[in-house]
C-alpha cells in the first residue's frame, strides 16, 4: 500500500507527506491491457488568461482537459512501442494523437541548501458559520520534515483510483506528451469527445468504443462574504453531477516566511488528501456522500467558517462536479456472474468539472461580464502553437517548503 498525502490545484498536484489510498478499476482477472481516459473541463483562474483577467476580460473561458493512458503487459512487436490513439473529428485534434512511452530521466542536478521549512499548517473542515469544537488541527512544518506526522490525520476512505500507469504496466504510452507532433494540437473549449474512437499500436490489440457523453458543463461559482464573517461559496449545477467537493487555502505569505497556511475542505469530517483531487467513480462518489465527505449533486452553496477567513491573506477556493464514468471491454462481461471473464482490453472514461476562484472577489461569469474575453480569445491561436508551461500551484508551494522540487 503507497502512503502519500497529495494536495491539488486544478490540474496541479504535488505529494507532500503520507496519505493512505487504494482504488480498484473495473477489470476483469489478468486483463492483459487497459486503457483509460481523464476528461475534464476548466473555469476560472485555472482557465482564463492572467493577464486578461487582470483588464476585467477573460472571464468566461472555459478549457477542456484530456489525459490519455494505455498500459499494457505486452512488449512491443516490431521495435519500439508505438501507438495511437484516432479521434472523433470533433475534436480538433487531428486524425490521431500519439501515446508515447516516457523516457527514464538522464538529467542529475546538484541538491541545493536544505533548509528546515517553517511555520504551520491549519486544518479546517465542514461547510457552516463557524469551525465547529476541536478545529483547527496544527501541523508544524517542521515536525513534518523531521518525520513527525499527527496521528490520526490521514484515512484510507477517499481512494485513489490510479489505473495504469508505468509502473504498474510493462509497456506504457500517453498523452500529452512531449511528442514533436504535439506542438500545434491543444483542446479548446469547442472541442468534443462524441462519437468513435479507435486506439491502435504495437503492444495491444485494436481498442474501439464510442462516446455518447461529451465533456462536461463548465461549472461556474461566486465567494462572497456572509454574514456572520465567513465566505458564502454557491454555484450553478452542472447537470451529469455525481456530487460536489469543495476546498480552499491560502495565507499571508503562504509559509515562505514562517506564517500558517490555511487548508479547509468542506468534508464533513477530518478527510484531506486521497483521491478528492482525482476523477471519482460514480459509486464512489455515492459511498462518500453517504459519509457526508462529498456534497449531492442536489447542492449549490457552502459556507466557509469565518475562522477560515483571516485579515491579510491570499485565499484560493477550488470546486469539483465529478461526473459519469465509462466503461467498455471486449469481450464484454458475461450477465452470468459465474461465467469467468478474461478480457482482452478494458476502457475507462472519467468526466469531472472544475473551477477556481479567490475567495472575496466575483465569479468568473462575473468577471467576464464585466470585461468580455477579449484578452483570452487573443491569446488563444498562440497558446494552442506552444507548449502550456508547468502552472504553479499551492500545492507546489507547500511541496516546495518541504523540500521537494517544484516546476
Amino acid at each position: 500500500m503507497r502512503h502519500a498525502m497529495k494536495l491539488f490545484g486544478g490540474a496541479g498536484l504535488v505529494t507532500i507527506g503520507l496519505m493512505v489510498g487504494t482504488g480498484t478499476a473495473q477489470t476483469g482477472t489478468g486483463t492483459p491491457v487497459r486503457y483509460a481516459m481523464d476528461v475534464g473541463t476548466t473555469t476560472g483562474f485555472t482557465a482564463a488568461n492572467p493577464m486578461a483577467m487582470m483588464r476585467g476580460g477573460g472571464g468566461n473561458a472555459v478549457s477542456h482537459e484530456l489525459t490519455l493512458r494505455l498500459g499494457s503487459s505486452q512488449a512491443p512487436t516490431g521495435g519500439a512501442p508505438q501507438a495511437d490513439h484516432f479521434m472523433p473529428a470533433g475534436a480538433n485534434l487531428g486524425a490521431s494523437v500519439p501515446l508515447v512511452t516516457p523516457r527514464p530521466s538522464t538529467g542529475s542536478s546538484a541538491p541545493g541548501q536544505f533548509q528546515r521549512p517553517k511555520g504551520r499548517l491549519l486544518l479546517y473542515w465542514g461547510c457552516g458559520a463557524h469551525a465547529p469544537a476541536g478545529q483547527p488541527v496544527v501541523i508544524d512544518f517542521a515536525k513534518v520534515a523531521a518525520g513527525q506526522m499527527p496521528p490520526g490525520l490521514f484515512s484510507a476512505s477517499v481512494p485513489v483510483e490510479t489505473g495504469p500507469t508505468q509502473a504498474n504496466s510493462r509497456t506504457f504510452g500517453m498523452w500529452p506528451n512531449s511528442d514533436a507532433r504535439n506542438n500545434s494540437r491543444r483542446l479548446d473549449g469547442n472541442s468534443s469527445l462524441l462519437g468513435d474512437h479507435r486506439i491502435a499500436g504495437n503492444y495491444s490489440p485494436e481498442i474501439k468504443f464510442a462516446l455518447n457523453q461529451d465533456f462536461l458543463a463548465p461549472l461556474h461559482a461566486n465567494a462572497a462574504d456572509a454574514p456572520a464573517g465567513g465566505t458564502a461559496l454557491s454555484w450553478q449545477p452542472v447537470g451529469e453531477a455525481t456530487g460536489y467537493y469543495a476546498w480552499a487555502i491560502g495565507g499571508q505569505d503562504m509559509g515562505q516566511g514562517g506564517g500558517d497556511v490555511i487548508w479547509w475542505t468542506s468534508a464533513g469530517a477530518k478527510e484531506f488528501g486521497g483521491g478528492f483531487g482525482d476523477w471519482l467513480a460514480p459509486a464512489t462518489v455515492q459511498r462518500l456522500i453517504g459519509q457526508k465527505l462529498v456534497m449531492p449533486p442536489s447542492q449549490t452553496s457552502c459556507t466557509i467558517p469565518a475562522e477560515v477567513k483571516q485579515p491579510g491573506q491570499m485565499m484560493m477556493t477550488f470546486l469539483t462536479a465529478y461526473g459519469p464514468e465509462a466503461n467498455f471491454a471486449y469481450p464484454p462481461r458475461p450477465r452470468d456472474p459465474k461465467i469467468a471473464w478474461h478480457p482482452d482490453w478494458t476502457a475507462r472514461v472519467r468526466y469531472r468539472s472544475t473551477t477556481t476562484l479567490m475567495a472575496g472577489m466575483p465569479g468568473m461569469e462575473a468577471m467576464g461580464a464585466m470585461g468580455g474575453d477579449e484578452g483570452n480569445r487573443g491569446n488563444e491561436d498562440r497558446d494552442r502553437q506552444k507548449p502550456k508551461p508547468c502552472k504553479p500551484s499551492i500545492g507546489g508551494m507547500l511541496g516546495g517548503m518541504l523540500g521537494k522540487k517544484n516546476c
